[in-house]
């Protein structure tokens, strides 16, 4: 084996000078302990991206090395939190003393819960895909959670016309001489007598937070159940009859356009107090349309996230 072993990152040029933003490693694959609020420690399989710049306009280049050391040093020794976030970021420029200055590094995992189930108490596990961001722009602090939530969302339009049509069909049906409550009742449990009924989607909140420095641990399930009681109707996960009928009870009793569920879902955001800041995209996966609907707002602070 060589002695020594030719370093080209330290001793050569680059070809052609310039600085550049962003240098590092994107997809590692990685297990990761997170730490979130109100839940036990638990290791998540996750997929990280690590990056610093390169401020010197005449390196060849980074080391990349050392950032994935740094990482695999958290993965087997620690867990992701919001101090060891802070401190994974200063290792990352500590360890490229006069080549970087900026830092960011972002996991991306699928976050599982137990979830109840409306009526019948079962219990089924969901996954929630969350992301966590951190970046340290020459000392300015900056750390991101976002997660998507999936709910059923039945539109208002086709609710009303679904009704129209059943109220016909009662027309048709039955006159004001020959109404009988017990026809009536046994003609409203047919398809004859719901004639329609109203679409339905299955659909996705995307939602991002700006974290500020009184959260030590991330509140992942926090934030879920914020956007789940907003929208009301959550997909589930162990279903029974029971449930399927609730299920349908709460579609039907929170008719949303795009438009309703973001209002209604940034109205609970301006209510919470763990976000400085926070950014959502409503998506209505149409079952009428071959596209979707979507609606996109933010809290709308001076220098914050942008629509």
């Amino acid at each position: 084996m060589p002695t020594s072993m030719p370093d080209i990152a330290n001793q050569s040029k680059a070809q052609t000078e310039g600085t550049l933003d962003w240098v590092g490693m994107s997809n590692i694959e990685m297990p990761i302990m997170i730490a979130s609020k109100g839940e036990t420690q638990r290791m998540c399989s996750a997929h990280v991206d690590a990056f610093v710049n390169l401020k010197d306009p005449k390196a060849k280049g980074i080391h990349m090395s050392r950032l994935y050391l740094l990482l695999d040093q958290l993965s087997s020794e620690n867990v992701l939190n919001y101090q060891t976030l802070v401190t994974l970021l200063d290792g990352f420029i500590s360890s490229h003393q006069d080549l970087s200055d900026n830092a960011k590094v972002q996991f991306a995992f699928d976050y599982h819960l137990r979830r109840k189930s409306l009526m019948s108490g079962k219990l089924g596990w969901k996954a929630y895909p969350t992301t966590i961001t951190g970046r340290l722009n020459q000392g300015k602090l900056d750390i991101e959670l976002a997660i998507d939530v999936r709910y059923s969302s039945t539109c208002p339009c086709s609710a009303a016309l679904a009704r129209q049509l059943i109220q016909q069909a009662f027309k048709e049906k039955f006159s004001e001489d020959s109404i009988n409550l017990e026809n009536v009742h046994e003609w409203l449990g047919t398809t004859e007598g719901i004639v329609a009924t109203p679409h339905s989607q299955r659909s996705v909140a995307e939602v991002k937070v700006k974290l500020n420095a009184s959260v030590s641990e991330f509140p992942i399930t926090d934030l879920v159940d914020l956007i789940e009681d907003a929208l009301q109707t959550p997909v589930q996960a162990a279903v029974k009859r029971e449930d399927e009928q609730e299920f349908a009870r709460l579609n039907g009793q929170n008719l949303m356009f795009c438009e309703d569920a973001a209002r209604r879902l940034q109205h609970a955001m301006l209510q919470a107090t763990e976000f400085d800041d926070f950014w959502l995209k409503i998506n209505h996966l149409e079952s009428l349309h071959a596209h979707d609907a979507v609606s996109v707002t933010t809290k709308g602070i001076e220098g914050g996230y942008q629509p």
